[in-house]
Protein backbone atom coordinates (compact mmCIF):
# COMPACT_ATOMS: atom_id res chain seq x y z
CA UNK A 1 0.00 0.00 0.00
CA UNK A 2 1.73 3.36 -1.49
CA UNK A 3 1.88 5.80 -3.58
CA UNK A 4 3.81 5.97 -7.40
CA UNK A 5 4.59 9.33 -8.25
CA UNK A 6 4.65 9.72 -12.38
CA UNK A 7 7.63 11.28 -14.14
CA UNK A 8 6.90 14.66 -15.58
CA UNK A 9 6.77 14.48 -19.13
CA UNK A 10 3.84 16.12 -19.59
CA UNK A 11 1.84 18.72 -17.60
CA UNK A 12 -0.90 16.55 -16.72
CA UNK A 13 1.91 13.77 -14.76
CA UNK A 14 4.18 16.83 -13.39
CA UNK A 15 2.17 16.71 -9.66
CA UNK A 16 0.34 13.47 -10.68
CA UNK A 17 0.22 10.26 -8.14
CA UNK A 18 -1.02 6.86 -8.60
CA UNK A 19 -1.80 3.96 -6.15
CA UNK A 20 1.12 1.41 -6.87
CA UNK A 21 -1.64 -1.26 -5.99
CA UNK A 22 0.95 -3.40 -4.07
CA UNK A 23 -1.93 -4.77 -2.09
CA UNK A 24 -3.67 -6.20 -5.44
CA UNK A 25 -3.88 -9.89 -5.78
CA UNK A 26 -5.83 -9.94 -9.27
CA UNK A 27 -7.24 -8.06 -12.14
CA UNK A 28 -10.06 -10.53 -13.23
CA UNK A 29 -13.52 -10.20 -10.64
CA UNK A 30 -15.30 -13.07 -9.83
CA UNK A 31 -18.15 -13.05 -12.37
CA UNK A 32 -20.63 -14.87 -10.58
CA UNK A 33 -20.44 -12.05 -8.56
CA UNK A 34 -20.55 -9.04 -10.50
CA UNK A 35 -23.65 -7.67 -12.62
CA UNK A 36 -24.05 -4.77 -15.16
CA UNK A 37 -24.02 -1.39 -14.24
CA UNK A 38 -26.34 0.88 -16.69
CA UNK A 39 -24.99 4.76 -16.94
CA UNK A 40 -27.74 7.00 -16.83
CA UNK A 41 -25.43 10.22 -17.15
CA UNK A 42 -27.63 12.03 -14.04
CA UNK A 43 -30.71 11.87 -15.78
CA UNK A 44 -34.33 10.59 -14.89
CA UNK A 45 -36.60 7.95 -16.26
CA UNK A 46 -38.31 11.13 -18.38
CA UNK A 47 -34.92 12.12 -19.73
CA UNK A 48 -34.12 15.06 -17.49
CA UNK A 49 -30.51 15.90 -15.65
CA UNK A 50 -31.83 15.51 -12.33
CA UNK A 51 -27.91 15.03 -10.61
CA UNK A 52 -25.76 17.15 -12.46
CA UNK A 53 -22.13 16.88 -14.16
CA UNK A 54 -22.73 13.39 -14.50
CA UNK A 55 -21.93 11.71 -17.61
CA UNK A 56 -19.14 9.64 -19.53
CA UNK A 57 -16.48 7.88 -17.93
CA UNK A 58 -14.93 4.11 -18.10
CA UNK A 59 -17.50 1.24 -18.80
CA UNK A 60 -17.38 -0.61 -15.16
CA UNK A 61 -19.39 -3.68 -13.51
CA UNK A 62 -20.79 -3.54 -10.39
CA UNK A 63 -19.37 -5.34 -7.51
CA UNK A 64 -21.70 -7.16 -5.19
CA UNK A 65 -20.60 -6.51 -2.10
CA UNK A 66 -21.72 -8.19 1.36
CA UNK A 67 -22.13 -5.11 3.47
CA UNK A 68 -24.82 -7.48 6.00
CA UNK A 69 -21.86 -9.93 7.16
CA UNK A 70 -24.56 -12.24 8.13
CA UNK A 71 -23.55 -15.55 7.31
CA UNK A 72 -22.70 -16.72 10.86
CA UNK A 73 -20.14 -19.07 12.28
CA UNK A 74 -18.91 -20.34 9.00
CA UNK A 75 -15.06 -19.51 8.82
CA UNK A 76 -13.95 -17.75 5.26
CA UNK A 77 -10.30 -17.93 3.74
CA UNK A 78 -9.37 -14.82 1.95
CA UNK A 79 -8.73 -16.21 -1.53
CA UNK A 80 -7.93 -12.66 -3.60
CA UNK A 81 -7.75 -8.61 -3.09
CA UNK A 82 -9.20 -6.71 -6.04
CA UNK A 83 -9.89 -2.87 -6.97
CA UNK A 84 -13.29 -1.99 -7.21
CA UNK A 85 -14.01 0.56 -9.34
CA UNK A 86 -17.29 1.51 -7.86
CA UNK A 87 -15.33 3.01 -4.47
CA UNK A 88 -12.33 4.30 -3.22
CA UNK A 89 -11.90 1.18 -1.01
CA UNK A 90 -10.39 -2.40 -2.15
CA UNK A 91 -12.21 -5.81 -1.80
CA UNK A 92 -11.69 -8.89 -0.29
CA UNK A 93 -13.25 -12.05 -2.08
CA UNK A 94 -13.62 -15.01 0.87
CA UNK A 95 -14.32 -18.38 0.10
CA UNK A 96 -16.08 -20.06 2.80
CA UNK A 97 -15.99 -23.24 4.23
CA UNK A 98 -19.45 -24.21 2.72
CA UNK A 99 -18.18 -23.46 -0.56
CA UNK A 100 -19.73 -20.04 -1.09
CA UNK A 101 -18.10 -17.14 -2.41
CA UNK A 102 -18.91 -13.47 -1.07
CA UNK A 103 -16.99 -10.32 -1.41
CA UNK A 104 -16.58 -7.77 1.70
CA UNK A 105 -14.76 -4.79 2.05
CA UNK A 106 -11.07 -5.22 2.38
CA UNK A 107 -9.52 -3.82 5.89
CA UNK A 108 -6.42 -2.97 6.53
CA UNK A 109 -3.56 -5.16 7.22
CA UNK A 110 -6.35 -8.25 5.76
CA UNK A 111 -3.63 -10.37 3.64
CA UNK A 112 -4.37 -13.56 1.27
CA UNK A 113 -4.65 -17.02 3.16
CA UNK A 114 -6.40 -15.19 6.50
CA UNK A 115 -9.33 -16.82 8.27
CA UNK A 116 -12.44 -14.31 8.84
CA UNK A 117 -16.15 -14.99 10.77
CA UNK A 118 -18.94 -13.81 11.43
CA UNK A 119 -21.06 -14.05 14.55
CA UNK A 120 -21.87 -13.13 18.44
CA UNK A 121 -19.03 -14.93 20.06
CA UNK A 122 -15.81 -14.85 17.78
CA UNK A 123 -12.21 -13.59 18.20
CA UNK A 124 -11.65 -9.43 18.15
CA UNK A 125 -9.97 -10.28 14.96
CA UNK A 126 -9.27 -7.80 12.09
CA UNK A 127 -11.75 -8.64 9.12
CA UNK A 128 -14.59 -9.90 11.98
CA UNK A 129 -17.82 -9.00 12.26
CA UNK A 130 -19.77 -9.01 15.41
CA UNK A 131 -22.29 -6.92 17.25
CA UNK A 132 -21.19 -3.79 18.85
CA UNK A 133 -22.53 -4.67 22.56
CA UNK A 134 -19.72 -7.57 22.09
CA UNK A 135 -17.13 -5.12 20.73
CA UNK A 136 -14.62 -3.84 23.78
CA UNK A 137 -14.41 0.19 24.06
CA UNK A 138 -11.14 1.93 22.70
CA UNK A 139 -11.45 -0.64 19.26
CA UNK A 140 -11.61 0.50 15.67
CA UNK A 141 -14.63 -0.61 13.62
CA UNK A 142 -15.82 0.05 9.99
CA UNK A 143 -19.08 -1.15 8.02
CA UNK A 144 -21.44 -0.29 10.65
CA UNK A 145 -25.18 -0.84 10.73
CA UNK A 146 -27.90 1.65 11.82
CA UNK A 147 -30.38 -0.49 11.83
CA UNK A 148 -29.97 -4.45 12.90
CA UNK A 149 -29.90 -6.54 9.74
CA UNK A 150 -29.88 -3.98 7.48
CA UNK A 151 -26.43 -3.72 6.20
CA UNK A 152 -23.29 -1.16 7.17
CA UNK A 153 -24.16 1.97 6.03
CA UNK A 154 -21.48 3.98 7.95
CA UNK A 155 -17.39 4.01 7.82
CA UNK A 156 -17.14 2.07 4.36
CA UNK A 157 -14.96 4.66 2.36
CA UNK A 158 -10.93 3.91 1.94
CA UNK A 159 -8.93 4.25 5.45
CA UNK A 160 -12.16 5.21 7.45
CA UNK A 161 -13.01 3.95 11.08
CA UNK A 162 -15.16 4.77 14.14
CA UNK A 163 -13.84 4.51 17.99
CA UNK A 164 -16.33 2.33 20.44
CA UNK A 165 -16.78 4.56 23.13
CA UNK A 166 -19.57 3.74 25.93
CA UNK A 167 -22.21 1.56 26.46
CA UNK A 168 -25.75 2.52 27.83
CA UNK A 169 -29.79 1.68 28.06
CA UNK A 170 -29.49 -0.82 24.97
CA UNK A 171 -27.42 1.65 22.69
CA UNK A 172 -23.48 2.16 21.94
CA UNK A 173 -22.04 4.98 21.91
CA UNK A 174 -19.82 5.62 18.63
CA UNK A 175 -17.22 8.48 17.11
CA UNK A 176 -17.50 8.50 13.93
CA UNK A 177 -14.53 9.71 11.16
CA UNK A 178 -16.63 13.07 10.98
CA UNK A 179 -16.08 13.57 14.31
CA UNK A 180 -20.04 13.16 15.27
CA UNK A 181 -20.74 11.02 17.97
CA UNK A 182 -24.13 8.85 18.31
CA UNK A 183 -25.50 6.16 19.21
CA UNK A 184 -26.70 3.02 17.15
CA UNK A 185 -28.41 0.03 18.95
CA UNK A 186 -26.34 -2.77 20.67
CA UNK A 187 -27.34 -5.30 18.29
CA UNK A 188 -26.28 -3.74 14.93
CA UNK A 189 -23.03 -5.33 13.34
CA UNK A 190 -19.59 -3.80 12.91
CA UNK A 191 -16.77 -5.14 11.63
CA UNK A 192 -13.61 -5.40 13.48
CA UNK A 193 -10.34 -2.68 12.35
CA UNK A 194 -10.09 -0.16 9.38
CA UNK A 195 -11.16 0.11 6.08
CA UNK A 196 -7.87 -0.81 3.37
CA UNK A 197 -6.50 1.39 1.33
CA UNK A 198 -5.38 4.09 3.38
CA UNK A 199 -3.39 5.85 0.80
CA UNK A 200 -6.16 6.74 -1.38
CA UNK A 201 -6.72 10.31 0.00
CA UNK A 202 -2.55 11.30 -1.03
CA UNK A 203 -4.00 10.43 -4.73
CA UNK A 204 -3.34 13.40 -6.71
CA UNK A 205 -5.25 13.55 -9.66
CA UNK A 206 -2.64 15.60 -12.36
CA UNK A 207 -5.31 16.76 -15.01
CA UNK A 208 -8.86 17.10 -15.69
CA UNK A 209 -9.18 13.76 -17.65
CA UNK A 210 -8.71 11.94 -14.85
CA UNK A 211 -11.66 12.95 -13.85
CA UNK A 212 -13.70 12.42 -16.94
CA UNK A 213 -12.59 8.92 -17.28
CA UNK A 214 -14.42 8.72 -13.22
CA UNK A 215 -17.72 9.76 -15.02
CA UNK A 216 -17.19 13.70 -13.74
CA UNK A 217 -17.82 16.13 -16.17
CA UNK A 218 -16.95 19.89 -15.77
CA UNK A 219 -18.64 22.40 -12.93
CA UNK A 220 -19.25 26.16 -13.72
CA UNK A 221 -18.89 28.64 -11.45
CA UNK A 222 -22.61 30.34 -11.03
CA UNK A 223 -20.94 33.91 -11.35
CA UNK A 224 -20.09 33.36 -14.77
CA UNK A 225 -23.16 32.06 -16.18
CA UNK A 226 -26.32 34.64 -17.69
CA UNK A 227 -28.83 35.78 -15.37
CA UNK A 228 -31.25 32.98 -16.74
CA UNK A 229 -29.13 30.04 -15.63
CA UNK A 230 -28.38 30.95 -12.13
CA UNK A 231 -29.19 34.15 -9.88
CA UNK A 232 -25.73 35.19 -9.92
CA UNK A 233 -25.05 35.26 -13.47
CA UNK A 234 -24.62 38.48 -15.29
CA UNK A 235 -23.28 42.11 -14.68
CA UNK A 236 -21.00 44.58 -16.28
CA UNK A 237 -17.48 43.07 -16.17
CA UNK A 238 -16.37 40.72 -13.35
CA UNK A 239 -18.82 40.77 -10.55
CA UNK A 240 -18.85 38.36 -7.40
CA UNK A 241 -22.46 37.75 -7.53
CA UNK A 242 -23.94 40.77 -5.43
CA UNK A 243 -26.13 38.54 -3.18
CA UNK A 244 -25.70 36.09 -0.41
CA UNK A 245 -24.58 32.56 -2.50
CA UNK A 246 -27.32 30.40 -3.42
CA UNK A 247 -28.19 27.40 -5.91
CA UNK A 248 -28.96 28.02 -9.10
CA UNK A 249 -32.33 27.41 -7.22
CA UNK A 250 -32.42 30.18 -4.98
CA UNK A 251 -31.63 27.71 -1.65
CA UNK A 252 -28.93 29.28 0.47
CA UNK A 253 -25.38 27.65 -0.31
CA UNK A 254 -23.42 28.26 2.56
CA UNK A 255 -24.11 27.18 6.11
CA UNK A 256 -27.79 27.49 5.25
CA UNK A 257 -28.61 24.16 6.82
CA UNK A 258 -31.45 21.48 4.58
CA UNK A 259 -31.66 18.67 6.73
CA UNK A 260 -35.02 17.65 7.74
CA UNK A 261 -36.42 18.00 11.52
CA UNK A 262 -38.58 14.91 11.35
CA UNK A 263 -35.39 12.72 11.06
CA UNK A 264 -35.81 9.95 13.42
CA UNK A 265 -32.05 9.76 14.13
CA UNK A 266 -31.54 13.10 15.17
CA UNK A 267 -32.06 12.14 19.07
CA UNK A 268 -29.52 9.45 18.75
CA UNK A 269 -26.72 11.97 17.83
CA UNK A 270 -24.84 12.98 20.70
CA UNK A 271 -22.33 15.56 18.98
CA UNK A 272 -22.68 16.66 15.76
CA UNK A 273 -19.31 16.91 13.53
CA UNK A 274 -19.82 20.82 13.55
Amino acid sequence: MGVRYLKPTTPGSRFASRSDFAEITTDKPEKSLTKALRKKGGRNNTGRITVRRRGGGHKRRLRLIDFKRDKFNVPGKVATIEYDPNRSAFISLIHYADGEKRYILSPLDLTVGDTIISGEEVPLKIGNALKVKNIPSGMDVHNIELIPGKGGQMVRTAGAYAQIMAKDGGFVTVKLPSGEIRMVPENCLATIGQVGNRSHEQIVSGKAGRSRWLGKRPKVRGVVMNPVDHPHGGGEGKTSGGRHPVSPWGVPTKGYKTRKKNKKSNDLIVKRRK
